[in-house]
């Protein structure tokens, strides 16, 4: 064999990662700073796997070798000519099978240190669920509590502003975590590619210091976050923020102001709603959508639905909340938030922290 292997401990010691997956593959997730050259796009792999189930194994390599070759040979053509000889690129595909080995054979021949990965994308997507499970336990979580529209993003803003170490799930998963929660024109990311995302976050974080996260249920939109991650959550200090009324409608009317703009889709929305306050309940919420009462509709939703569904669940998952440093908010400006940041401990942890 012209090529040689390596593994994932070895991924500084390569030039380029090359993933030879089709784009959807590669969009679904990669290995971080990966660039896609697939050796097959998505219809040929359709194509060459239908022959293979349909026709026999045989002709399916036909033609998959034909695809491939003329696939592999664009790639040095017009992405990697200008590449020296000493250059050393590592490639994967999903097993480290087929498609990797067929452009590692290759780009050896040319005369480059050419590396497969053992086990391919595979292999890499195990040990991202493994460090996962492992890593939420060694890092120190302030949980930052507070009903919908208390100011908790913002507060994690102001806290990142001034260098302390945030997880902002709901930026990763692309997604505020409630009915409304979608953001428009931010598709949410693959739930393979935000367990990437999130790992990658984690790893950045020193456990001598605290990191500070939201409360957050286990989805978010379409995203579940890790068991490991959630328990950590749960189990940590808190601090709770008790904003008023005035200053979380204020809030929620600035945040989700692309309703405002377009009713309708904001009664398409709430009626995932339905089955737990019925027929009459969202009638009359659809005639203050239409009337353009959104300041009481916002004191509805909040007063019925966001904070007794808050009040349940914190209450029963969040085990240290009793003992949360409570924060009294008015005003959630910059500036406000800014001062709430500094009187927060971010330090080194010499010992554990109670409120």
């Amino acid at each position: 064999m012209l090529f040689r292997t390596a593994n994932l401990s070895q991924l500084q010691d390569f030039d380029e990662i090359i993933d030879v997956r089709t784009p959807d593959e590669f969009a679904d997730d990669h290995i971080p700073g990966a660039i896609n050259c697939p050796v097959l796009s998505n219809e040929e792999r359709i194509t060459v796997g239908t022959l293979y189930k349909q026709v026999s194994p045989f002709e399916a390599r036909k033609v998959g070798a034909v695809l491939v070759a003329k696939n592999i040979a664009h790639h040095i053509e017009t992405r990697f000519h200008d590449k020296p000889k000493s250059w050393k690129p590592l490639i994967y595909c999903w097993r480290g099978g087929q498609r990797s080995g067929a452009m590692s054979i290759i780009m050896a021949q040319v005369g480059w240190a050419a590396h497969k990965l053992e086990g391919g994308y595979k292999t890499y997507r195990r040990e991202v669920l493994d460090k996962l499970d492992a890593l939420p336990a060694t890092l120190n979580f302030r949980v930052i509590c507070g009903a919908t529209g208390s100011g908790k993003s913002r507060l994690l803003d102001a806290l990142a502003a001034n260098g302390t170490q945030v997880l902002d799930l709901e930026i990763l998963a692309q997604h505020r975590g409630s009915v409304l929660g979608g953001i428009p024109l931010n598709p949410q990311p693959s739930p393979k590619m935000f367990d990437t995302l999130l790992l990658q976050k984690l790893q950045s974080f020193d456990a001598n210091h605290p990191v500070f996260v939201e409360a957050e249920s286990n989805k978010i939109g379409r995203i579940t976050l890790p068991t490991a991650l959630v328990n950590a959550m749960h189990g940590s200090p808190c601090v709770q923020l008790e904003t008023s009324m005035n200053a979380r409608e204020k809030l929620l009317l600035t945040d989700y102001h692309h309703f405002l703009d377009d009713p309708e889709s904001l009664i398409e929305k709430l009626q995932v709603l339905l089955p737990f306050h019925g027929h009459q309940q969202l009638e009359n919420w659809k005639t203050l959508i239409r009337a353009g009462a959104f300041e009481q509709l916002v004191r509805e939703l909040l007063t019925l639905h966001y904070d007794p569904s808050y009040l349940r669940s914190t209450g029963k998952h969040f085990t240290l909340l009793n003992a949360a440093q409570k924060i009294a908010l008015n005003d959630l400006s910059t500036e406000a938030l800014h001062k709430v940041a500094l009187s927060l401990p971010t330090g080194e942890i010499t010992e554990s922290i109670t409120h």
